[in-house]
């Protein structure tokens, strides 16, 4: 229960903080006569998606993913460093690498996809894009490639959160197109800018850029994109979702369509290749999969 609450807790204090920061950014493009920049509606669904991934993402670290840690953490190295600022910069670095595996695997993997593609799905960047996530990441698998490899090396379980929060929260500040760029941190963070270029959808921008808090992950395996070099961006996805301001439909229907193309194609690879790969293989058969909730399917 006390796990429960600090989830709760989690969610309450960083709502707190990303609604102020969103709020100073619409009153600033407001101020400096910009327009586009927030539309309500999105707004909106974004707030409420994230509200429901924090909630049950949050749950579901105090019911069993922490369980499953310290089941694991039996299993492995059991580390257990002293706290220092060499142990936590260690810490930080190790869990920006996992999140950047994570988050390849989340691009290039049509289950993991299916629950990522909500974050993508936004034709605007700005700080309420940040919140645009999904319920389903708990249950989605992917979390295993935070969690694990932190728990075989023996990390504690409080760090290993705080960790993850702690990333998560950096994140939250790339998205946003009001801050340039940001000299020689460029070189080493991942910043705003390098951010932009990940959520374009045009192909100079697409799996490009994947890491947290560090680019030079992206740097070393050769995903990196400089937004110089990236032309003009289009942020979205490839297919757009047919209810873009239905928070529930922006959180289900990348899994609904998933199980469509499955069941049509009678394919069970398409839930492990790369998102694009059930059109290349079937590119004569019937057009992708868009699913329109009670009103059926568009072709």
């Amino acid at each position: 229960m006390q796990d429960v609450l600090h989830a709760l807790f989690f969610v309450t204090a960083f709502g707190a903080l990303f609604l102020a920061v969103i709020g100073a950014e619409y009153l600033y493009t407001r101020k400096t006569g910009q327009t586009g920049v927030y539309h309500p509606r999105e707004t909106l669904a974004n707030l409420a998606a994230g509200f429901s991934y924090k909630v049950v993402d949050g749950i579901a670290i105090a019911l069993f993913i922490q369980a499953f840690y310290l089941s694991v953490y039996e299993w492995g190295l059991q580390w257990q460093p002293e706290a220092s600022v060499l142990s936590i910069l260690a810490l930080i670095v190790f869990i920006d690498f996992c999140f950047f595996v994570n988050h390849v695997m989340m691009h290039k993997v049509r289950w993991f996809w299916s629950g990522h593609i909500t974050h993508h799905s936004s034709e605007h960047m700005n700080f309420s894009t940040a919140l645009r996530q999904n319920f389903t990441f708990a249950l989605s698998g992917s979390w295993v490639l935070w969690w694990l490899p932190a728990a075989l090396i023996g990390f504690d379980k409080d760090w290993v959160l705080m960790a993850i929060e702690g990333n998560l929260l950096y994140q939250f500040f790339l998205h946003t197109e009001q801050v340039g760029r940001l000299g020689f941190l460029e070189k080493f963070m991942n910043t705003p800018s390098h951010h932009r270029v990940h959520h374009g959808s045009n192909p100079e921008q697409i799996d490009r850029n994947f890491g947290g808090i560090f680019i030079f992950w992206d740097k070393i395996y050769g995903s990196f994109r400089d937004e110089a070099d990236a032309g003009t961006i289009k942020y979205g996805v490839t297919h757009m979702p047919a209810k873009p301001y239905n928070p529930f439909y922006l959180q289900v229907h990348g899994w609904v369509e998933m199980a469509q193309d499955v069941w049509r194609h009678k394919d069970l690879r398409i839930l492990y290749k790369h998102p694009e790969w059930v059109d290349e293989v079937y590119p004569g058969e019937v057009g992708k999969t868009v699913w329109q909730g009670e009103k059926g399917l568009a072709e």
